[in-house]
Parts: C-alpha cells; sequence; structure tokens
C-alpha cells in the first residue's frame, strides 16, 4: 500500500514538472540571440527597442527589428499589433526563433507607460547602453485577431 502512494506521487510531481517545464518561457536579449545563446524552435521571449525605420507591412503580417542597442533580430509578427506599438519605444514578443533566423511572433507587448518594464529586460537594455539608465514601461499584450470591446477589430494605423 505504501508503494502505490510512493508510485502515485512520484507520478503526479513528474506530470506537474513537465507541465511546469512546458509552460516555462525564458527571456533573451537581441545580443543573447546573436551570441547564438537562445534555442531554436523553442518559445521564448525576446525584449528591446523597435527599431526606427524597420517597421513594414505586408498585409497582416508586419515584419520590424528588436533592438537592445548592440545587436539586432528580425521579427514577424501576423496579426494586429496593440496601439501603443511604435518604432523606439520598449517591446517584448514571444514566440520562436525558425532557421531562417527570423524570430516569428504569437503575441507582442508594448509599453504602456513610464513606469514599468520586465526587469530582464530593462537589465538587458541598461547592460547594452554600457550602465545608463533608460526608462522603464508597462506593458499591454496583442495577440492575433484580437477585438476592441466594442467589438470592432483594432490596430495600430502606422
Amino acid at each position: 500500500m505504501v508503494l502505490v502512494g510512493l508510485g502515485t506521487a512520484a507520478a503526479a510531481a513528474t506530470l506537474v514538472v513537465n507541465a511546469f517545464r512546458s509552460n516555462l518561457v525564458f527571456f533573451f536579449t537581441p545580443s543573447q540571440i546573436a551570441a547564438d545563446e537562445a534555442p531554436r524552435n523553442r518559445a521564448f521571449r525576446i525584449g528591446g527597442l523597435v527599431e526606427t525605420g524597420s517597421v513594414h507591412r505586408d498585409g497582416t503580417t508586419v515584419h520590424f527589428l528588436v533592438t537592445d542597442t548592440a545587436k539586432s533580430v528580425a521579427v514577424s509578427y501576423v496579426g494586429i499589433l496593440p496601439d501603443l506599438f511604435r518604432e523606439g519605444k520598449g517591446v517584448v514578443a514571444q514566440g520562436r526563433l525558425e532557421a531562417d533566423g527570423v524570430f516569428h511572433a504569437s503575441e507582442v507587448l508594448a509599453k504602456h507607460d513610464e513606469n514599468y518594464m520586465p526587469p530582464e529586460a530593462a537589465e538587458a537594455l541598461k547592460r547594452a547602453r554600457g550602465g545608463q539608465p533608460d526608462s522603464t514601461a508597462t506593458l499591454v499584450v496583442a495577440q492575433p485577431d484580437a477585438k476592441t470591446p466594442g467589438g470592432k477589430t483594432g490596430g495600430n494605423p502606422q
């Protein structure tokens, strides 16, 4: 009876650990990605600034560069961007770095105000700028096919 209980507990612990691992999403900077520290074909987050002049739209697909002021990574996203998405502003994207070297985002988060940024993103920008402080910001989530409260499709007119 004790062995059955221990076996059940071990199986439950294994399931919990596997579920935690599958939902764990790491954060990487463009410099870390350029140094080949980020996983390929596995979900993670990239954060930095949207490089000025890099945003290009092709139908519902948006291509842009994320930079930490030292390195840049090409990002492709299909869907509606948050209204606060702007060139030169902070962004965090979740997705996968594919074999083509492009980060294919499934979710894009944009700055909301100058009060909060994930600690990892703020520290990465600070390191890339040689220790100079940067403003921080809150994030707004955009997901593909998002709708505004009134049911109308929203988006950034850029």
